[in-house]
């Protein structure tokens, strides 16, 4: 890992420095503590994240472009209305369950876009999903479903994520205003239960879907 670093840093101090926070932000993620494992204190002065979890620390300091934050103003009627009651869902302690359906070309994309931007503007964070990396690369930080969400390879009904309640995913579904899912119509309704069981688990409220988080689904059914 740390040959990763050597091109721009000749130091090996900060090298190394700079090895033992990506491996912290790993374990992290997996919920365990470097300070378990006999490895050289990490130095604040070289950690951006400040121990922060990495994904959190990922999703914000991702930035919305100038050309994003004014997508609001293009959207069409039925796109505005969509985007305002997700709005409203978000700003509720009970969040939103919504699917937007549409085949290719009616402007899903479009109005994920505009939705991520005006949470981000807020300073709020909000995860972008799709069940594939070509769909997930054209939304700003968005991430295949399956990596995002740690969802296991096989799954039967009932099942949950693969994460535990201390890794950076939890911290980072905990703190979310909106979630993302595009593709969804792609994917196995199990891994959408498990989703489901999950958020409802980590946010000890098992009565709301999604454990109140406002959570859009995108897909074409036709």
């Amino acid at each position: 890992m740390s040959e990763d670093y050597c091109c721009n840093n000749p130091s090996d101090a900060i090298i190394e420095q700079m090895a033992l926070v990506d491996i912290r932000n790993m374990l992290q993620s997996l919920g365990k503590d470097i300070k378990s494992f006999p490895l050289p204190k990490i130095d604040n002065t070289y950690d951006d994240a400040c121990g922060v979890p990495r994904e959190i620390f990922e999703e914000s300091n991702i930035e919305s472009t100038e050309d994003d934050v004014a997508l609001s103003e293009s959207l069409n009627d039925e796109q505005k209305a969509v985007y305002d009651e997700i709005l409203s869902a978000i700003d509720t302690n009970d969040g939103g369950l919504f699917f937007v359906d549409g085949p290719g070309g009616t402007g899903k994309t479009f109005l994920y876009r505009s939705l991520l931007a005006k949470i981000r503007s807020q300073n709020k964070i909000d995860v972008a999903t799709a069940t594939s990396r070509v769909v997930a690369s054209i939304m700003p930080g968005g991430r295949i479903a399956h990596s995002c969400f740690k969802l296991p390879l096989t799954i039967d009904s009932g099942g949950c994520c693969s994460f535990t309640k201390q890794s950076g995913t939890v911290t980072l579904l905990r703190t979310t205003s909106l979630i993302i899912w595009d593709e969804a119509s792609m994917i196995k309704k199990q891994a959408v239960e498990a989703l489901d069981n999950s958020t409802r688990d980590i946010m000890d409220r098992p009565d709301l879907p999604f454990g109140g988080k406002t959570v859009v689904f995108g897909g074409d059914f036709t």
